[in-house]
C-alpha cells in the first residue's frame, strides 16, 4: 500500500468514527450547569430547551443551578469537566463582560470553551420601586439627577446585562446611581419590590408579572421597538434618551475540546427545538424571542460581545472587588 492510499484509509477512519461516536451520543444523562438561582431567565429558557431536548436526544438532562462570583462560580465548573459533551453551562451577557471585569479569571470566555447555540434573546424593562415618584423615564432621570449618588439600582450580579445597561444608560444621561448587586434575578426582585433599592432592569418574563399585579412600576423598555406584551410602554429612546437599546440572552457552551461532532449534534438539535412554532410560541408568550443558531454563529456573537461590553466596561470604569 501506497503513502497516499494510506492517507485515505486513516481519513476514512477518522471520518467512521466520528460519525459513529456522533452516532452513540448520548449515552447517559447531561447535566447543563446554570450559574445563577432558579427562576430567573437563564434558568427558566434553560429549563424550556432542556425539557425538549431530553425528549429528542432520549437521555435524561440534569438542571443543575451553581450561583455565585456573577456566573463564574457555575461556569469554572463547566471549563473544568470533561471535554465529552455530558457537561454544558448556559451563559448571558455577564459571561461576555466577565473577560474585562476579572484580570485573573479562571477560564476565557471565548478559548475556554466550544459554543454550541444561542438560544434566545430578550428586551430588557425598566422598573422602579412603588414608592419612588417617578413615573417615566424622564422623572426618573430629573430625579436622579437633584438626588446624585442617593439612589440605587439592582441588578442579577456584577456585569449583567442589567447591570451594564444601567452603566450605559447613566452614561448616556449624565446620572449617578448606586450599584446593588445581586446573585440573581430573584433576589434583587424582592428587595425591588420591598424598596430597599429603587430602581432596576431586567426580562419582561421576570419584571412584567410583578409590574401587573401594581408591585412594581414600570416605566419604559429598553429595546429599539415597543413590547408587543406590553405596547402601552414606551422605550427609552421614544421617551427620554434617543438611541439608548440594550437586551439580553441566553445560550449555550461544551468545555474546549469537545468533540465537533458532539457540538454539532447538540446545536443541531437545539436550534430544531427552538424553531419549532410551540417551543417559539411558548418563548414568545413569556417574553423571550427565540434566536437558535449554529456553534460558528454563536462562535461570532460571543466574540462581539465580548468586544461590546469590554468598551462600555472600560469607558464607565466599572470595577468589581477580587
Amino acid at each position: 500500500m501506497n503513502s497516499a492510499s494510506r492517507c485515505l484509509l486513516v481519513f476514512a477512519s477518522v471520518l467512521y468514527c466520528a460519525g459513529a461516536l456522533a452516532q452513540a451520543y448520548p449515552s447517559r444523562p447531561i447535566r447543563i450547569v446554570v450559574p445563577y438561582t432558579p427562576g430567573g431567565f437563564t434558568d427558566v429558557t434553560t429549563r424550556i430547551v432542556a425539557a425538549e431536548l431530553m425528549k429528542s436526544v432520549g437521555q435524561n438532562i440534569i438542571i443543575d443551578n451553581r450561583p455565585g462570583a456573577n456566573s463564574i462560580v457555575g461556569v469554572e465548573i463547566v471549563s473544568k469537566s470533561a471535554p465529552d459533551g455530558y457537561t454544558l453551562v448556559s451563559v448571558i451577557p455577564a459571561h461576555a463582560a466577565n473577560q474585562t471585569l476579572y484580570p485573573k479569571l479562571p477560564y476565557h470566555s471565548v478559548n475556554s470553551f466550544a459554543p454550541v447555540s444561542l438560544a434566545a434573546s430578550a428586551p430588557l424593562i425598566l422598573c422602579v420601586t412603588n414608592s419612588l415618584p417617578a413615573t417615566s423615564v424622564k422623572e426618573l432621570v430629573a430625579l436622579a439627577k437633584s438626588r446624585p449618588g442617593k439612589l440605587s439600582f439592582a441588578s442579577s450580579g456584577v456585569g449583567a446585562s442589567a447591570h451594564l445597561s444601567m452603566e450605559l444608560l447613566m452614561m448616556m444621561t449624565g446620572i449617578s446611581m448606586v450599584h446593588v448587586p445581586y446573585k440573581g434575578t430573584a433576589p434583587a426582585l424582592i428587595d425591588l419590590t420591598a424598596g430597599q433599592v429603587q430602581v432596576m432592569f431586567d426580562v419582561p418574563s421576570s419584571m412584567l408579572p410583578h409590574a401587573k399585579a401594581g408591585k412594581i412600576r414600570a416605566l419604559a423598555m429598553a429595546s429599539e421597538k415597543r413590547y408587543s406584551a406590553a405596547p402601552e410602554l414606551p422605550t427609552i429612546s421614544e421617551s427620554a434618551v434617543p438611541g439608548y437599546a440594550s437586551g439580553s440572552w441566553v445560550g449555550f457552551l461544551a468545555p474546549a475540546n469537545t468533540p465537533r461532532e458532539v457540538v454539532a449534534k447538540l446545536g443541531k438539535e437545539m436550534m430544531a427545538i427552538v424553531n419549532r412554532p410551540d417551543v417559539r410560541e411558548r418563548f414568545i408568550q413569556i417574553g423571550i424571542e427565540p434566536v437558535g443558531n449554529s456553534p460558528a454563529e454563536f462562535t461570532v456573537f460571543l466574540k462581539n460581545e465580548v468586544a461590546k461590553w469590554e468598551k462600555v466596561i472600560r469607558t464607565a470604569n466599572v470595577k468589581v472587588d477580587q
